[in-house]
């Protein structure tokens, strides 16, 4: 499944701020360009990963080429996991402080951040999922609410939400940056027993 090295992939997304966000996480360890393309994707239902696979295929059937879909899923304990992977349309209706009302009710606050990316080189090729997840809490909303639902999930064993956090800072813990190490390292494995490269190290 490897990519030739400087070939472009495309990554599916329409907001500029997570793909600066994964290039910066990713930094140079990544074999080939990113660039992002907004596509309409059917609204999948069902577990996450299937859901990763589903949206995976369809852009590679799309776009014809190797393409990269995440999928974010922000799970409340006491709700047995919901919102799971449906937490953009909560968040558009309630926003965070709506989502940290849910669990007013509840004792329970922990709740759990899950991010997939999925890998296809083509259409008809198979996908490869890679997973990071976070451990935290829901709270009160605090800090800056330009990205997300970041002003109320505090990760356990900090005192600041995601959105109270330097870049630097959640990017070396984030359920994302997980999910992207998972990645790179997958990809720097593949390219490096790859034709190409052992014939380069040949050479060299």
């Amino acid at each position: 499944m490897a990519v030739a090295r400087g070939r472009s992939v495309v990554f599916v997304t329409g907001n500029a701020k997570k793909l600066e966000e994964v290039i910066q996480i990713l930094g140079d360890k990544f074999p080939s360009k990113l660039v992002s393309k907004k596509i309409d994707l059917p609204e999948y239902q069902g577990e996450p990963d299937e859901i990763s696979i589903q949206k995976c295929k369809e852009a590679a059937r799309q776009i014809d080429g190797p393409v990269i879909v995440e999928d974010t899923c922000l799970c409340f304990r006491a709700l047995g996991g919901l919102p799971g992977p449906y937490i953009k349309w909560f968040l558009d209706k309630l926003q965070p402080e709506g989502l940290y009302k849910l669990l007013a009710g509840f004792e329970d606050k922990s709740a759990w951040a899950l991010c997939t990316f999925a890998f296809c080189a083509g259409k008809d090729e198979p996908v490869h999922l890679f997973r990071g997840k976070t451990e935290g809490k829901i709270v009160e909303p605090r800090g800056p609410p330009d990205f997300g639902w970041d002003p109320c999930f505090q990760p356990d064993g900090y005192d600041k939400t995601y959105a109270e956090m330097t870049k630097v800072m959640k990017n070396s813990i984030s359920h994302r940056s997980r999910a992207l190490a998972a990645m790179s390292e997958h990809f720097s494995q593949t390219n490096n027993s790859s034709p190409e490269s052992k014939k380069k190290k040949q050479e060299d």
